[in-house]
This record gives C-alpha cells, sequence and structure tokens, in this order.
C-alpha cells in the first residue's frame, strides 16, 4: 500500500496575480500571458485558469502609475514553476508587479480537469473612470469616507455629546470659576 502512495506524486496549487502598465498594448499583454504560460509548461506545470481582471485604480502609486492591468493566473506544479513564472515576469518591463501565494499541497496532477475556456486570456478594454467608480461603489469597494459631508465621521456613534478632541480639551482646560496655581 505504501508503495502505491508513493508513486503518487503530489503537486502544489499556486496562483499568481500581476499587473502590467496602463498602457499596455493588447498584443504586449498577450504576448507576456503566453510567456508565463510557457515558463508554467517548461518546468512541468499545469496551467489551470487565466483571468485577465482588466484596467484598475492601484492602492497605492506603483513605478510612477497609478493604473494597471491585472492578470490573475492560476497553476499546478513544484516550487521550480515559481521561480521560474517570477524570474519571467522580472524581465518583462510591462510588468510593474506581481505576487505568487500557494493555494493547496495536496494536489493530484492526474485528478485535474481543465477546461479550455479557462484558459483563454482575454484582452479587456479600458473602462472610462466613472464606469470603474460606479462598478466600485455597487462593490462597496469605493471608500466612503471621501462622499461624506465635512466633520461626519469623526465620531461615529456619537450621542451628541462633545466629541474625544472636544472631551480632551475641555478636560485639560480649568472650569470657569476655580482658582488654578500660579
Amino acid at each position: 500500500m505504501a508503495a502505491a502512495n508513493a508513486s503518487v506524486r503530489l503537486d502544489r496549487e499556486y496562483e499568481t496575480i500581476y499587473v502590467l502598465r496602463q498602457t499596455v498594448t493588447k498584443e504586449s499583454s498577450e504576448g507576456i500571458c503566453g510567456r508565463v504560460t510557457e515558463a508554467v509548461t517548461r518546468e512541468g506545470g499545469t496551467l489551470t485558469r487565466v483571468e485577465n481582471w482588466g484596467r484598475r485604480r492601484l492602492a497605492y502609486p506603483v513605478a510612477k502609475s497609478r493604473r494597471g492591468v491585472y492578470v490573475y493566473v492560476r497553476y499546478v506544479g513544484q516550487g521550480g514553476a515559481v521561480a521560474e513564472v517570477e524570474r519571467t515576469l522580472r524581465m518583462l518591463d510591462d510588468v510593474i508587479k506581481y505576487q505568487t501565494v500557494k493555494l493547496r499541497d495536496d494536489v493530484a496532477r492526474a485528478s485535474l480537469v481543465v477546461a479550455e475556456e479557462d484558459l483563454k486570456f482575454e484582452h479587456l478594454e479600458a473602462a472610462d473612470e466613472a464606469e470603474e467608480e460606479s462598478l466600485a461603489r455597487s462593490l462597496g469597494l469605493e471608500d466612503i469616507a471621501t462622499h461624506m459631508p465635512p466633520g461626519y465621521g469623526h465620531s461615529h456613534g456619537h450621542s451628541g455629546g462633545p466629541s474625544r478632541d472636544e472631551a480632551a480639551a475641555e478636560a485639560e482646560e480649568p472650569a470657569a470659576g476655580t482658582e488654578t496655581e500660579s
């Protein structure tokens, strides 16, 4: 029984998200995806999913860019596949950021079923900012504080008394009619 289990090779499942410059062309983004696919297969891995998430605002500026094209890739293999994918991404000028996460340790590659449409890279056209902001708002991803009236939000859960800052200022000032040492 132990010999049968030893012959089944378990792989690891990884996901890599990489961000391309916002000015990347359709041909360049498709070429980069092709190079990532080649890197996975060259190291004996199997690509299981490719998704182009499109142009989105970055959480913070990266390489003087505020927006980028996000691409999600999921694959199965050993650590060499991750090293090769990251080496490939590091060499490409249009890639401004990437991150790989190990999802599972116990994937039997023989049991994998990969649909052809899951591996097709689709280039997405840029959405205008108003459309992107309304999508972010509908998903609850937009910073709500930017759309609140001035002064709102500083005292959430506040029942009408002085705010924390006002209370601290009052505590420091002597009450009227009391004597202080000079």
